[in-house]
């Protein structure tokens, strides 16, 4: 069970497609982890935190315009596990820890 859900519609003008990839534009990875850091620093109520990735995995493309849900849980070591999933599709998965600024 996640602690917290959030959805996100990727912005078919987010500036990540200008080089990544021309004629078929997918989200980078690291856009994917700063909405994760995003989101949990919202989870957390606590902006502006120092984060870590203890690890990330990607499993499927991302492009413009798709509907994510970014499930956090935190552990009991105090990282929070993420999963993204578009429909039914597995997008990515991983482990932030997060540390004071």
């Amino acid at each position: 069970m996640a602690d917290a859900e959030f959805r996100w519609l990727v912005p078919a003008d987010h500036p990540a497609f200008a080089g990544h990839f021309p004629g078929r534009p997918i989200v980078p990875g690291v856009v994917l982890l700063d909405r994760a850091i995003l989101f949990g620093e919202e989870m957390l109520g606590k902006p502006g935190l120092n984060w870590q990735v203890g690890n990330a995995k990607f499993f499927s493309p991302v492009g413009p315009e798709e509907a994510l849900t970014f499930s956090l849980t935190t552990k009991p070591s105090g990282a929070i596990a993420f999963t993204v999933r578009a429909a039914e599709r597995d997008v990515a998965s991983g482990s932030l820890t997060a540390a004071a600024p």
